[in-house]
């Protein structure tokens, strides 16, 4: 899916799987780096994330980061309730904007 953003370039929306636990964490992120390097305006979609721990956070801020090193900045769409949750708890929702 592609969107545009206010000055009408292209936003690549990245979809976020499922299940984002430890188990998954580092081959999600294996499997984001590259589309995150591509992505011109990266966008996350998170609507499809149902089960998940504080590895999803651990892996949102490494994504931001990496976006960040490449001056770009990487929006979050469609976070469920429960990682909103998380990501007040640990303190870290203004930094991944939610």
């Amino acid at each position: 899916m592609v969107d545009l953003d206010p000055a009408g370039q292209a936003k690549s929306m990245i979809g976020l799987p499922e299940r984002l636990t430890m188990a998954e964490a580092s081959a999600t992120l294996a499997r984001l780096a590259p589309l995150l390097r591509a992505a011109a305006d990266p966008v996350l979609d998170a609507s499809a994330l149902r089960e998940m721990d504080t590895a999803a956070l651990a892996l949102l801020l490494a994504c931001q980061r990496q976006a960040a090193g490449q001056g770009r900045r990487l929006q979050l769409t469609g976070a469920p309730p429960k990682l909103k949750q998380l990501a007040q708890l640990y303190g870290v929702d203004a930094l991944l904007g939610l």
